[in-house]
């Protein structure tokens, strides 16, 4: 792909710095969108084209009429679901109203197809499937504004290829994990685990820790995420490795990884938290020729090792 431009927002968060990284490396030329609310520049190369702005900002439409991308991966987002239950409106605003605005920027290129790369949650868009692994044909049901927000700008997306053409594929992530991952948010629990494990700290698993999640790798993640923009199919697609692993178990092997032998404090689960999820990345496997190749063992291990770097 070499030759071609991309967009992409959130750009200094977790998972995007990481996109950012692999399309320069492919040869793409990279514009990158983020506020730097919550993501670092410190993820970024030096002297990226980064524009420090709200995706919700005018000034975007004006960036994606300069850049006339080829692609737009949107990552941008508020992605708190307990500050979407606090401030359901201003989640709809960030998530709904900044994707619109993004989207009415590609609509207003003329001449060009532009081909937009949509991530967004699994976990948080199935809610409590009946079946597990969830495929996509699982009924959605978001148990949360955050969650009803994403999967409301899957609707929009068919709207707007239909209003101004443009290509579109939907990825729903599993638990991302990996270098980079914020220790501070509310989500990334092995970026929680070694960060305070690394720093002597105590730990405190919410519930009885049996509760189990679909982790892949950051790495992985973005390989998924690239052959979504090189292949023609909407999707959604799944990424995840199908299998559930507890919280325990995800203590147990980075506390090996961090030389960590205190035992986990167990406080009252979180309401609202989902108790098992893992997804079906069967179709992402046929149509876009991605599988997971990352072992959660040697994912861990890479983490910790990055986030040691940190705490030294």
């Amino acid at each position: 792909m070499a030759g071609k431009t991309a967009i992409v927002t959130g750009a200094a968060g977790f998972i995007a710095s990481h996109l950012v990284d692999r399309l320069i490396s492919d040869g793409y030329t990279v514009t990158g969108i983020d506020d730097l609310s919550t993501g670092k520049l410190a993820n970024l190369p030096p002297d990226f084209d980064l524009r420090q702005l709200d995706i919700r900002d005018p000034e975007v439409r004006k960036i994606v009429s300069e850049v006339r991308p080829d692609f737009v991966f949107h990552l941008a987002a508020q992605i708190s679901v307990s500050v979407s239950a606090r401030e359901p409106v201003m989640d709809a605003e960030v998530n709904v109203l900044g994707a619109l605005n993004l989207f009415e920027g590609i609509r207003a290129v003329e001449g060009k197809t532009t081909k937009v790369v949509y991530v967004t949650s699994g976990g948080t868009a199935y809610g409590e499937p009946s079946v597990l692994p969830a495929d996509e044909s699982t009924p959605v049901r978001p148990l949360s504004p955050y969650g009803a927000s994403k999967l409301a700008i899957e609707t929009y997306l068919p709207v707007y290829e239909r209003l101004c053409g443009l290509d579109y594929s939907i990825i729903r992530l599993a638990n991302i994990y990996g270098p980079r991952q914020d220790p501070h948010g509310e989500a990334g629990v092995v970026a929680i685990f070694a960060r305070s494990m690394l720093s002597g700290k105590s730990l405190t698993i919410f519930g009885d820790g049996n509760d189990e999640r679909d982790y892949v790798y950051v790495g992985d993640v973005v390989d998924a995420i690239v052959k979504a923009a090189e292949n023609s199919r909407p999707g959604p697609f799944n990424v995840g490795t199908g299998e559930g692993t507890s919280t325990n178990r995800i203590f147990e092997v980075v506390a090996e990884n961090c030389g960590h032998t205190d035992d986990a404090v167990h406080g009252p689960p979180r309401p609202g938290d989902v108790n098992r999820i893992y997804l079906d990345a069967t179709r992402a496997g046929k149509e876009l020729g991605w599988t997971p190749k990352i072992t959660l063992e040697n994912g861990l291990k890479s983490t910790v090792d990055w986030f040691r770097q940190q705490v030294d």
